[in-house]
């Protein structure tokens, strides 16, 4: 059953302009600045090739430029604090300066790395851990009122009620949250598609992702090129799973999915746009002229 979509909008300020959510999808960039991300690894670590990427991706429809500088597929070799500032710290001051409106993400689960990717010039941290890892992150957070992206994660896949033990971790998310002086106004949840779960939990959670509602807040959907696209498909490598994550990020936008965080923007946009049309009536920017 396809979400029934509120008319309800977010208005979350991030450094020199306004994100609206729930007008229309959207879209978020990916930009890995690592030699071992399962995707692109290796593609954009020089700092001016980087920003570049970013600048193509914003005139390609990217409202929000995700820049993470620690790879997190499975089996990832851990990076340092210093090492994964040394990644990302020279693109998010290239971007800053060459774009001054642009909305950039720093994907860290590290408070020291947000501070500093925040000072350099980021509008909002992206947590795959959801404040539950570092005790110091939320801290961050609050000391800078950024918006903040908490994801669903846990180690092990084992659950008691798949999206209700997800929904008592995003509460906890976002006491934690709060606790530290960081306004739930500034909170958004994804999921956690290919994060402590199975490939049947994965669709499970896709399926399901209209219940994340209760929570209140914007939900993000991250499911670009994952694992779980490439073995419904046949164990599709990587860059053959465009038309798997196209289904998804459709799906996820029918069941209430106000962000969604890719790697081909110009096609996430298109399908982001088509969607739109069909489950905003109104408000996804087709007037029908």
């Amino acid at each position: 059953m396809m979400y029934q979509h509120a008319p309800k909008t977010w208005t979350i300020p991030c450094g020199p302009t306004t994100l609206t959510l729930g007008q229309r999808t959207v879209i978020m960039g990916i930009l890995n600045v690592t030699p071992d991300s399962f995707s692109d690894g290796g593609q954009w670590i020089n700092v001016e090739e980087a920003a570049t990427h970013a600048k193509q991706m914003m005139a390609d429809g990217a409202d929000i430029i995700d820049i993470g500088g620690e790879s997190t597929r499975p089996g990832h070799a851990p990076v340092d604090t210093d090492e994964e500032l040394r990644r990302v710290l020279p693109v998010i001051r290239a971007l800053r300066e060459q774009v001054p409106n642009a909305i950039i993400s720093i994907d860290t689960y590290k408070a020291q790395v947000a501070d500093e990717a925040l000072n350099a010039g980021a509008n909002i941290i992206n947590d795959i851990w959801g404040f539950l890892r570092d005790p110091d992150m939320a801290k961050v957070a609050a000391r800078h009122q950024a918006p903040s992206i908490v994801m669903h994660n846990q180690d092990g896949t084992e659950y008691d009620d798949l999206i209700h033990d997800m929904i008592r971790s995003f509460r906890r998310s976002i006491r934690t949250a709060v606790a530290a002086g960081l306004p739930p106004e500034l909170i958004i949840v994804d999921p956690g598609i290919g994060f402590g779960k199975t490939p049947i939990q994965n669709l499970d959670v896709l399926r399901d992702l209209g219940e994340l509602r209760v929570l209140g807040r914007p939900i993000l959907l991250a499911t670009s090129r994952k694992s779980t696209i490439g073995k419904v498909l046949g164990n599709l490598p990587p860059d053959e799973r465009l038309e798997g994550t196209a289904a998804t990020v459709a799906l996820g936008i029918a069941q209430g999915a106000e962000m969604v965080r890719v790697h081909d923007v110009k096609a996430m946009k298109r399908v982001a746009v088509m969607t739109d049309a069909i489950v905003r009536p109104g408000r996804g920017g087709f007037t029908g002229e």
